[in-house]
């Protein structure tokens, strides 16, 4: 058996092979396709409904509800496989796939291999043979399937009053469930474990059963409600034109007329784009490349799928269709402007050249278009959670890498220029060199090279970067990076983000016309004058039976800017929750992933006892965390907390990229907007830089503390607390300084 596991561009990117291998009718393993669907979309571009293709392919559609069922999706998907022989799609909402839930493991089970057949040739899909297989397919496995789903216990009818009727899927049904527990409203729902087929003689059977609407709810398009429709069977939904492609549990309550109790807050969020890393090798050529465009030498960048989409933010980038598109765009822009050759570009990073750019690579010198690709070599998969590519150092098994990318290239026919990526000079004069060559007829690959800074070894960080006073005019050419802001003067600082460019020749320095930016001469460990003394972390914590009844329901939301711990502050209220028994009800925990991490809007909520869905339902929250002041005004965020519900609020300013500092809403403003709401405002960066933490990333521990000072979380003994935080980093290094961290929030929490 085989599992494949991609999201939506991923199935349309292996449609060809997924269209022809769905009709193959020999024995075989099972082939079971985990879809991660997007449609936010947070990390992706596509809200494509997929089950209309997979239906044209007579594929099995199932979609988990639940952690624990796509726990075991691959055992039902393995035996669907066999005993029907075919391919099983498996569709994970992108909900469930940023959330956490309980998970009970099921036992290990093996199969025998599926024997091979004796001639091979029947792998062959010619069309004669393809009209076949599609004609057999369609006569015999999708009557199987059908009858199977209708007999399938993964249908869920949970009986109400009858006036109402909801059909559902996938984690819709926690939404639903979360709206009924919320509202009291006895709504009856079937929730189908299969979306095709789609079992139509239970449907028709739940409609009947219903005395007034019967309303659908699914993601995507209308594909469930589109097909009952067919069947003559009344149902609601969405309209042909309606935008919703993603139900939230607030959302279904107001289509089904319940109102929530919310507050809200006049006050409007800031845009916050989400941004290249400090000290990321990619900055320079982003700035060289904006410069450039300002002074007309580029008329167009190409850009792509990745880290180097967000040179957007740096007006480095025009264009980022899909995964491997930039050199053929290139490629068309050329052939229908030759003379703009030498005046454009394409980026697009290693991984992704890997994946798919390089058939643009090689139809470009196939066809001696001339012209400049940008190949930003990072070594890693880095925005989707730093994997191995074919350029890292190991292969996903560990093993030694042999790959060589600028071989490749070269074998292909390219020019290849490699350069560093914290080089300013290099940059410029490699980017000048081959627009140059561009107007005489050359193709060149310029490879710009650089670790991503996640993969960078820990002794990379820690330099210390200094502005001499004397030297700087403050021309403000400095400010291309997170990690360096300017006071009220004009002088320039380095904040707590700042990587010193792991080492590497600071990006900043270099962009200095005077020289006034070198490493610090006082490089103490901690950035402080005298290190503070922290109380030693107890190697092991004795924690106490609980001698206290559990609150039946608990729930936090934090939010803050990617880079802050929102999700490490998830992660820990998770643990706190398992440690106090709430794993015989229930856990869950929502996050926001994909670009937001790279500096945009991050939100991560928790809720345990008495809760269904991942995503909160407004007016429910007992507090909400905000670990960036001016997030709190995030469209959404205050709706969330409950009446008498509790606003933690950090004192920390992230002005976002490409902002006026002085249009930034101060701490007075903010107080003043949220005036009709329980309000703490608590300085935890400054806590944790005072700590002896340059980094400041022990804030958020910092604001763990003070959020167990607070009721009703106070009522749980610290050794709960800090076996938590134990079990979340054991490390003793980051043990230490979470413990110091966490004390000095329960101080905080207490004044």
């Amino acid at each position: 058996d085989c599992v494949v596991t991609m999201k939506i561009p991923g199935l349309f990117q292996a449609a060809d092979v997924i269209t022809s291998a769905a009709f193959y009718t020999g024995q075989r393993g099972s082939l079971i396709y985990y879809i991660a669907s997007d449609y936010t979309p947070s990390s992706t571009q596509h809200l494509v409904d997929p089950r209309y293709i997979l239906k044209s392919c007579c594929l099995p559609v199932f979609e988990p509800r639940t952690h624990q069922e796509l726990h075991e999706t691959a055992r039902i998907a393995a035996d669907l496989g066999r005993k029907y022989n075919t391919p099983v799609a498996i569709i994970a909402s992108g909900v469930l796939c940023h959330s956490e839930g309980l998970v009970r493991l099921t036992e290990c089970t093996t199969r025998p291999k599926a024997p091979l057949p004796e001639n091979m040739s029947d792998f062959i899909t010619l069309p004669v043979r393809a009209r076949m297989f599609h004609d057999q397919v369609r006569s015999t496995r999708i009557p199987a399937l059908r009858q199977m789903v209708e007999d399938s216990p993964l249908n869920v009818w949970t009986k109400g009053d009858g006036r109402v009727g909801i059909i559902t899927h996938g984690v819709n049904t926690l939404f639903v469930d979360e709206v009924r527990a919320t509202t009291g409203k006895n709504i009856d729902v079937l929730s189908l474990g299969f979306t095709y087929p789609l079992p139509m003689q239970l449907i028709r059977k739940f409609c009947a059963s219903i005395q007034g609407p019967v309303l659908v709810v699914e993601d995507g398009y209308r594909f469930i409600q589109e097909s009952i429709l067919a069947e003559g069977i009344q149902v609601q939904g969405k309209g042909e034109d309606e935008t919703i492609t993603e139900w939230t549990p607030a959302l279904i309550a107001a289509r089904l007329g319940l109102s929530c109790q919310a507050q809200h807050s006049a006050a409007a969020s800031l845009p916050r784009p989400p941004m290249i890393c400090a000290g990321c090798p990619y900055r320079l050529f982003g700035q060289i490349v904006g410069k450039m465009r300002k002074k007309g030498k580029l008329e167009a960048v190409f850009g792509d799928i990745g880290c180097n989409t967000l040179l957007h933010f740096l007006n480095a980038m025009d264009t980022a269709l899909a995964m491997g598109a930039s050199e053929a765009k290139r490629l068309g822009y050329v052939l229908s402007r030759p003379e703009a050759a030498s005046t454009c570009l394409a980026v697009l990073g290693d991984g992704t050249e890997c994946h798919s750019g390089m058939d643009a690579t090689r139809n470009t010198i196939f066809r001696n278009i001339p012209g400049v690709k940008v190949i930003l070599n990072n070594e890693w998969t880095a925005m989707t959670g730093g994997q191995p590519s074919p350029t890292s150092p190991a292969n996903l098994a560990g093993d030694p890498n042999r790959f060589d990318l600028n071989a490749s290239l070269t074998a292909h026919g390219a020019h290849v220029v490699q350069v560093s990526g914290y080089d300013k000079k290099a940059l410029e004069k490699a980017l000048k060199a081959a627009l140059a060559a561009a107007e005489t007829g050359t193709f060149t690959t310029l490879v710009v090279t650089g670790t991503c800074i996640r993969k960078m070894p820990k002794e990379a960080y820690g330099l210390k970067m200094e502005v001499d006073a004397e030297l700087c005019v403050r021309c403000g050419l400095c400010q291309i990076c997170s990690g360096i802001e300017a006071d009220s003067e004009g002088l320039p600082f380095f904040n707590n983000i700042c990587t010193g460019c792991v080492r590497q020749n600071a990006a900043c320095a270099q962009m200095c016309p005077h020289g006034a930016i070198a490493p610090a001469k006082d490089q103490s460990a901690c950035g402080l004058t005298t290190c503070p003394d922290l109380p030693v972390a107890p190697a092991s914590i004795d924690v106490p039976a609980l001698t206290t009844d559990l609150p039946p329901f608990l729930s936090v939301a934090i939010r803050g800017v990617g880079g802050q711990g929102n999700l490490f502050f998830g992660r820990v209220l998770t643990q706190l929750a398992y440690l106090l028994g709430y794993d015989q009800h229930n856990i869950v925990k929502g996050e926001t992933h994909g670009m937001a991490q790279m500096g945009g809007p991050v939100i991560s909520t928790f809720a345990c006892g008495a809760v269904h869905s991942p995503v909160l339902m407004p007016g429910t929250c007992q507090c909400l965390v905000c670990m960036e002041r001016s997030e709190v005004f995030r469209p959404g965020f205050l709706d969330m907390l409950r009446p008498g519900g509790t606003v933690i609020l950090a004192d920390t300013a992230i002005v976002p990229p490409m902002f006026k500092a002085e249009n930034y809403p101060s701490m007075e403003a903010v107080r003043q907007a949220l005036d009709a709401f329980t309000v703490i405002t608590v300085d935890v960066l400054g806590t944790a830089l005072g700590l002896g933490d340059p980094t400041g990333r022990s804030a958020n521990v910092v604001m763990i503390g003070v959020l167990s000072t607070l009721t009703p979380f106070d009522s749980f003994p610290d050794h709960y607390w800090l076996q938590a935080l134990k079990n979340v980093s054991p490390k003793p290094a980051i043990w230490q300084a979470n413990y110091a961290a966490f004390l000095a929030g329960q101080s905080l929490g207490k004044k």
